[in-house]
């Protein structure tokens, strides 16, 4: 009994600390951008001269400052919010690729609108926020994983609303970025479809490896790689052992047969 209790606080204090761990970063994120931009307004700086201005050797910086700036109090809450969202679920659900899929994302949005959007200065985190959810999203895809799907199907019943936004509909906004943020979100998720998660693999605790416990698997190793009459003929042995052992479980629970001069009353 104590064993059990003793488990069940571990689980909650390591999932617990994976959380804190998961919002570290994308926390980290938010109050920069935030700071950039009150330090931005402080100074009186134009937020156009950092964006990504499309084709000059002058925009080629805004790969890297454009989603730090923005125009306004109301964009800067409308991306940040789901930008700490996204990302901490990022963070959260697929830690082993998540740094490195963030900073795809960034960097890749920022390159892919400096070669083919409006030449134009184009400003904000949107990119980075329809990055997240296509990333999100196609791990749904490309992984397979029931998490994986699961999580994919939330972030498109909560943001499916976003996908209006890559089209040309608005004056002012960039849905270049939307559109080549969400590019760059498929080919994360792509880049990195392989490198699974420990609780995609198996169907038991995740933290079961920090406890020093084996893990046990959903599906026996390697089951995919057999064919289709491996896994028939296992099948059919598994079956023909079952029976052998249900079989003999019977014959130990038969009564003695009678002596042989008493079977038929004649001897």
């Amino acid at each position: 009994m104590n064993t059990f209790i003793d488990s069940d606080i571990d689980s909650i204090s390591l999932t617990r600390k994976h959380l804190w761990a998961s919002l570290f970063f994308p926390v980290c994120a938010v109050t920069f951008i935030w700071f950039a931009h009150i330090f931005r307004i402080y100074l009186d700086l134009d937020a156009g001269d950092y964006g990504v201005i499309s084709r000059t050797v002058y925009g080629l910086r805004g790969i890297l400052t454009a989603p730090l700036v923005h125009g306004s109090l109301g964009h800067i809450a409308s991306n940040t919010v789901p930008l700490l969202v996204l990302s901490a679920l990022t963070f959260y659900f697929y830690q082993r690729v998540a740094l490195r899929a963030f900073w795809l994302i960034y960097f890749l949005t920022g390159i892919l609108v400096w070669l083919f959007a409006r030449q134009v200065s184009h400003i904000g985190a949107s990119g980075v926020v329809y990055g997240l959810v296509a990333f999100i999203f196609w791990n749904g895809i490309t992984r397979g994983s029931v998490r994986s799907i699961i999580l994919s199907l939330v972030v498109l019943f909560f943001y499916s609303g976003m996908f209006m936004g890559i089209l040309p509909n608005e004056e002012g906004v960039s849905w270049e970025s939307h559109l080549l943020g969400s590019f760059s979100g498929i080919i994360a998720a792509f880049w990195f479809k392989s490198e699974l998660e420990d609780e995609e693999k198996t169907n038991r605790d995740p933290f079961a490896e920090e406890r020093g416990m084996p893990r046990q698997r959903f599906l026996p190793a390697g089951i995919f790689d057999k064919t289709k009459l491996q896994r028939q003929q296992e099948a059919e042995e598994e079956a023909r052992r079952i029976a052998e052992e249900y079989y003999r479980a019977q014959q130990q629970q038969l009564p003695p047969a009678p002596p042989f001069w008493n079977q038929t009353g004649t001897w």
